[in-house]
């Protein structure tokens, strides 16, 4: 099932469901009764049903509300099918009183619930035929060719997204100079090949597809091996060089044959939006007042066990500008410290002075996670397009769990797809998550730096580990 086929199987049982929920919601409200109150048939939802199945196809094309745009996450599904429903909802009761028609506001509240019910019951019934499928082998046995960051990028993305229906089973680093770029642990199991071996190898162990993610895919070995895969049946896939280019937009198209990619900059990622700043404030304004009773009790209490409640820490802001972010006086990195203080790293209330930082325009309620200087000093250009917007309180790379003791650049991978899209809806969805996060913490007995969401960065239990792991061919496709 293609990823398109999905979000269309979804659409289509959204809008069935829709078309159910609204005579439930009738029943709910005034029985087996054809007319209701004030004279009005049942007749009288027709319109609003036809606009609810309107809205929510323009919606769903719009944010891609299958569930699975950004790998499954239940916080995310939840997050995102709350913030339709209410926008559907808010609708919906805008038109009623622009038609002047009366409709029952109850009848409408459950059809709202109905629908928010059914939404995600579909979505979690997808995820469980998927996993099923997954379950009895009903998947494409992938290896993926290189060995580099993207290859492990690659690896992350396939196990994300359960709906893509593929597994990496190994990886296949052509070149002489592949196996010293291996990771130590799997060095040992790197074996040579011959390129003309290469193909038949990856058959008899019933691999389906292989990605390429080498830099020089025109290569000649590269070319031969495809050529070969190709004529056993073996599908090939290939990542566009340079992937780094996550601030620019894909188009393709075919030039007399030839496939061109067609790199599309989006629109000056400088300027911030201009419904950022009020909301930012707006809910800073909000929150400030909520958040003041656990930030001050937990100052005075570091200001009596240590003598100092809060702390200021130099960060890079929006275009490399330095200013103070705020913090309770809680080291973040410290090896071992008293429960109490765990405690309030674990539910990150030493992180809420920083909401003086929003109302002072240094940050932003949702973006990149700024890191310290020691850090961001030896960023690369790439690193650096994170710069481009104000840093946030929260952003897309925390939701998925990655914290400060990972890597720059995993966190910039997810800084950067955030920056590309924007939008009032994510930003609402990924507060939302960031609020579930925090609740599901106060349960969960870990350390404040273990990650909600650990994405792995090397494949776990491949199916050919004692030979096509590690493989590289050390002849030319001469041979």
């Amino acid at each position: 099932m293609t990823t398109r086929n999905l979000r269309n199987t979804v659409l289509t049982a959204d809008l069935a469901w829709g078309v159910l929920a609204m005579p439930l919601a009738y029943l709910l409200r005034y029985g087996w009764a054809w007319h209701g109150s004030a004279d009005s048939s049942a007749l009288t939802f027709v319109p609003p049903l036809m606009a609810t199945l309107l809205f929510w196809s323009v919606m769903s094309a719009w944010v891609r509300l299958d569930g699975f745009r950004a790998g499954w996450v239940f916080s995310a599904v939840v997050s995102q099918l709350s913030l339709a429903v209410s926008a559907l909802m808010c609708a919906l009761f805008t038109l009623a009183y622009l038609l002047q028609e009366y409709i029952s506001r109850l009848a409408l509240g459950y059809f709202g619930l109905l629908l928010f019910l059914g939404f995600l019951v579909i979505r979690v019934i997808a995820r469980s035929i998927l996993a099923s499928r997954r379950a009895r082998g009903l998947i494409r046995k992938v290896v993926i060719v290189g060995n580099g960051p993207l290859a492990r990028e690659m690896v992350t993305k396939i196990r994300c997204h359960p709906e893509v229906l593929r597994e990496v089973v190994g990886f296949l680093s052509p070149g002489e100079d592949a196996c010293p770029n291996l990771p130590s642990a799997n060095r040992k199991d790197a074996i040579t090949l011959q390129s003309s071996d290469v193909a038949e190898l990856l058959q008899s162990r019933g691999v389906d597809e292989i990605i390429l993610t080498v830099a020089t895919p025109g290569h000649p070995e590269i070319v031969d091996l495809t050529s070969r895969c190709n004529r056993r049946g073996i599908a090939v896939s290939m990542v566009p060089q340079p992937y780094e280019l996550y601030l620019t937009k894909h188009e393709l198209s075919d030039l007399d044959g030839v496939p061109l990619l067609q790199l599309v900059p989006v629109t000056s990622s400088d300027a911030e939006p201009l419904w950022k700043r009020p909301f930012d404030v707006g809910i800073a304004l909000i929150l400030l007042p909520v958040c003041l009773v656990p930030m001050l009790a937990a100052g005075a209490l570091l200001r009596f066990k240590k003598g100092r409640a809060f702390r200021t820490e130099r960060r890079f802001g929006k275009n490399g500008v330095q200013f103070g972010i705020y913090r309770l006086n809680s080291p973040r990195a410290a090896g071992c410290l008293p429960r109490y203080e765990r405690v309030l790293q674990k539910l990150s209330i030493t992180e809420l002075p920083q909401l003086l930082n929003v109302l002072r325009g240094d940050m932003s309620l949702v973006g990149p996670r700024p890191e310290g200087l020691d850090r961001a000093l030896r960023y690369t250009e790439w690193n650096r397009q994170r710069l481009k917007v104000k840093p946030g309180i929260t952003g897309l790379a925390q939701v998925y769990g990655l914290r400060h003791q990972h890597s720059s650049e995993d966190k910039t991978r997810y800084d950067l797809q955030y920056i590309l899209r924007r939008s009032l809806f994510q930003d609402v969805s990924l507060l939302l998550q960031t609020a579930w996060t925090l609740i599901l913490r106060m349960f969960r007995e870990q350390s404040p730096d273990a990650a909600s969401e650990v994405i792995p960065e090397e494949p776990a239990d491949l199916a050919l580990q004692e030979s096509l792991v590690h493989a590289h061919s050390s002849q030319s496709s001469a041979d």
